[in-house]
């Protein structure tokens, strides 16, 4: 009987880690427009506020920019440079699409297309980016269950600059199918001894 108590309590040990690192790796894929993806909006400027409002960005988070190399790119400019469409101090630029973008730093993030004219006609984006939602010291981020904080994949397959359609990601936590494993070899060792 203690041995099955012990095992029980491995079980649940090893469980409570599994999610513990799940919640301290959840990052968010973000694709920029989803199915529209980066380019010329056809409602202007107020298509990627929409977006974005419908959004929760957070540090750890990625952006990913669906877009044709040679037709649009995609720079991080400061807010005074954002407004007015300027681009001489960028703070990152990438010209080949697709291009993802991680999120680094909490705060105002502006994007915007250094082609001719296409910031002016809409294609700019002002996020506003939360520090990390949970942290492997914070005692109070211990969640009896799995976050929820998968992205929401594509509605459509996303296209490579080739036409080649790009599947969505499998799972926005990656480290939490490593420990699943983990927690199966566990609990087999557990009925060995």
């Amino acid at each position: 009987m203690a041995g099955l108590k012990s095992t029980v309590v491995a079980l649940v040990v090893m469980m409570v880690a599994s999610f513990r690192l799940q919640s301290t790796v959840a990052q968010t894929r973000h694709v920029v427009g989803d199915a529209l993806g980066w380019t010329i909006p056809p409602g202007g400027a107020a298509t990627y506020a929409t977006w974005a409002s419908q959004q929760t960005f957070s540090v750890g988070d990625t952006l990913f920019y669906n877009f044709t190399t040679g037709l649009h790119n995609v720079a991080e400019v400061s807010q005074g440079e954002y407004n007015p469409c300027t681009s001489t101090n960028t703070l990152s630029l990438n010209p080949s699409g697709p291009a993802t973008v991680t999120l680094t730093r909490p705060g105002p993030h502006y994007y915007i297309c250094t082609m001719v004219s296409h910031c002016q006609i809409g294609q700019k984006l002002t996020i506003n980016v939360s520090p990390p939602t949970a942290t492997a010291t914070s005692p109070q981020s211990t969640p009896l269950s799995p976050p929820s904080t998968i992205a929401t994949p594509p509605s459509t397959f996303e296209l490579s600059p080739t036409g080649s359609p790009i599947p969505p990601p499998l799972s926005a936590s990656p480290a939490f199918a490593a420990v699943v494993p983990v927690t199966f070899l566990g609990v087999a060792l557990a009925f060995f001894y």
